[in-house]
């Protein structure tokens, strides 16, 4: 399993090229013909960005998780930090579309931060491509081209806040083109890794992290109903990483959104995630992100 911790690292991966932005990056042709992917085939990779794509592939197959991405009847889909992606088969799709890219740090501290959390299709579960009517793919292209447009203007203390609208507005007609397509379709299944992000989320989010502490990975996987053996296992089998280092994330980027309070001080950040000794708190933040919580505080709090 191969991860990227940066999206300028990501995209050279993919042989694209460098952002004009470290934590965003737009492309938008409205060229003709076709597009192959530049490597033939790839091991499992993950990265720390969301992507949003609207391209018509041609042939190939991208497996997403343990599935296969379905792009035989849409174009637009998703990817969210960490999920797992591979392709086997030279991948062919048309130059025509739009791909948006952003690294979750990006959004960190706005709204949108907790909006995206909420879109069914950024989840594993969701494997197959948005189909768009010609209306719907032009009311798309429309916010995908002010984006660019904003993208490429020099970058001032407005870009940003006016990107993030965008993507905010963009996002929202996604997810009324997501409830048309599937509101009465059967429930997808959800993979192991969903049902434990959830279970995670609403611990998260019912203040039990404050009330109760860090849970325990026995107690997480007593809620889902699965041995702890199994969820681990399934787990790293699935995506390379222990239950550990996954509960450790959805930790890291809880932190991540508090850091931006100016008001509260490290020790109370820690202590507000369950944290019983603050130096512990830094010591895994800076070992998951490589800089200290004071550092990414700092980095961030102008943006």
């Amino acid at each position: 399993m191969q991860h990227f911790k940066t999206l300028s690292a990501y995209l050279d991966y993919l042989e694209l090229p460098s952002p004009e932005h470290p934590m965003l990056s737009v492309f938008n042709s409205k060229g003709n013909g076709n597009l192959t992917c530049p490597k033939e085939s790839s091991p499992p990779i993950t990265n720390d960005c969301y992507s949003i794509s609207f391209k018509k592939f041609v042939k190939g197959k991208l497996n997403y998780g343990r599935t296969k991405y379905d792009f035989t009847n849409g174009a637009l889909f998703f990817i969210a930090p960490r999920q797992v992606l591979q392709w086997d088969s030279s991948v062919v799709f048309e130059q025509k579309g739009f791909s948006i890219n952003f690294h979750e740090d990006f959004i960190k501290g706005t709204e949108l931060a907790q909006q995206i959390k909420n879109y069914g299709f950024f989840s594993y579960s969701v494997n197959e491509a948005l189909h768009l009517s010609p209306k719907e793919e032009k009311q798309m292209e429309l916010i995908a081209s002010a984006i660019e447009i904003e993208y490429q203007n020099n970058q001032d203390a407005f870009s940003k806040d006016i990107i993030i609208s965008q993507l905010s507005t963009l996002l929202k007609y996604a997810n009324r083109f997501y409830e048309r397509q599937f509101l009465n379709r059967k429930e997808f299944s959800t993979s192991l890794l969903e049902q434990f992000n959830r279970q995670i989320s609403t611990y998260l989010e019912t203040g039990l992290l404050q009330e109760k502490g860090i849970p325990s990975i026995e107690q997480i996987a007593s809620k889902m109903l699965v041995s702890q053996r199994y969820l681990s296992d399934t787990l790293k089998k699935e995506t390379g990483k222990t239950t550990t280092e996954h509960l450790h994330l959805h930790l890291i980027d809880e932190a991540k959104n508090i850091l931006l309070q100016p008001n509260k001080s490290i020790s109370e950040v820690a202590y507000e995630l369950g944290f019983e000794y603050p130096p512990y708190f830094s010591r895994l933040f800076k070992k998951k992100e490589g800089i200290s919580p004071t550092q990414y505080r700092e980095k961030y709090k102008l943006n």
